[in-house]
């Protein structure tokens, strides 16, 4: 079966319609395990996956130099097949999740070369403003940005968590190759202005967490999260936000075994089908979720089933916000 690739602006190749999360192999989630970590990217590129997303932040580089060091040992020949995204503006301490937002110009050029150096690439093939600092107007980052494609260091770039103004303001300044937000079928917010906007402006809506993190496909033990984990402090891990999601998940779950497809399967085919220029970048450590994941591009949903889907999980079902309060700092999405 030939599977379609899917835009990333103008100036990006189109890419396999998923591509790769790689925040969790280094923070977040858990324990990390890089030589695991290593073998996932390394069949993730033989089944054909070409985006690969990662931010300076994840690991405090730490992920951006495991990324590279995939890179250095394949060469020349896999950076060509590659498709590497990253992105600035979280400013962190060691073992905390607080952070502050940097937008300023010069940190900006100070943030790409240190990616740079940790991904170990002559340019960044998509470079994210990954939160918002209000207080600089969205004008001047993305001239900084501009700036950065002009000197052959970044070869497009993107923005993340920002709404439809911010989108249309930075567009006209320079072309927006992808906006990345969170997307998936508890998280559906972006239909209403965002996904419209982007179809518009051709700009790619690269969806993170698009299983929910891992709670859509009904195999999390919510009650197993370790303190490292970011999801045991997140809202709709919690509670009565959980339990009411849950039922949600074995609803789903219902449909994806009628149809012979998994939970994640289905989520994925789910948004795949739902808007043509969505690229979903689940995240995983492990080959096994991975193949599992990619099957979801050759799955073909029809009215009937998209329609039973979202009778689940329409806009709104799912309960708790999708952050804890320090996780909203430089965002200007919705709860």
């Amino acid at each position: 079966m030939t599977i379609p690739h899917r835009a990333l602006g103008t100036s990006l190749p189109a890419v396999f319609p998923i591509g790769l999360g790689c925040m969790g192999m280094s923070e977040f989630y858990g324990p990390s395990d890089d030589a695991e970590s290593l073998a996932t990217l390394a069949r993730a590129l033989e089944l054909g996956v070409m985006l690969y997303d990662t931010a300076d932040t994840y690991g405090l580089g730490a992920n951006e130099a495991l990324l590279g060091r995939f890179i250095a040992e394949g060469g020349a020949g896999r950076r060509a097949r590659m498709v590497v995204a990253t992105k600035f503006g979280i400013v962190r301490e060691a073992g905390k999740y607080e952070r502050r937002i940097d937008n300023s110009p010069a940190y900006i050029r100070a943030a790409c070369e240190a990616s740079l150096q940790r991904l170990g690439v002559e340019q960044i093939d998509l470079y994210y403003c990954h939160r918002r600092d209000p207080a600089v107007p969205i004008e001047d980052v993305v001239g900084a940005m501009a700036g950065l494609v002009q000197a052959g260091k970044v070869r497009a770039i993107g923005l993340s968590e920002v709404g439809a103004d911010t989108l249309r303001r930075a567009h006209a300044v320079h072309p927006i190759a992808a906006l990345q937000s969170e997307y998936s079928l508890w998280t559906r917010e972006p239909e209403a202005e965002l996904l419209p906007l982007c179809a518009e402006l051709g700009t790619a809506f690269v969806a993170y967490s698009p299983l929910g993190r891992a709670f859509l496909t009904g195999k999390l033990d919510t009650n197993s999260l370790g303190a490292q984990d970011f999801r045991a402090h997140n809202p709709r891990f919690q509670g009565d936000a959980a339990e009411a999601n849950a039922q949600l998940v074995e609803q789903l779950g219902a449909l994806a075994r009628g149809w012979g497809l998994t939970n994640a399967q289905l989520a994925l085919a789910w948004l795949l089908a739902k808007q043509p220029h969505v690229v979903p970048i689940p995240g995983t450590r492990r080959r096994a979720r991975l193949e599992e994941n990619l099957a979801a591009a050759q799955v073909a949903l029809n009215a009937g089933q998209m329609a039973q889907i979202e009778a689940v999980f329409a806009p709104g079902a799912a309960q708790g916000a999708r952050y804890p309060q320090a996780g909203w700092v430089g965002m200007e999405g919705s709860a």
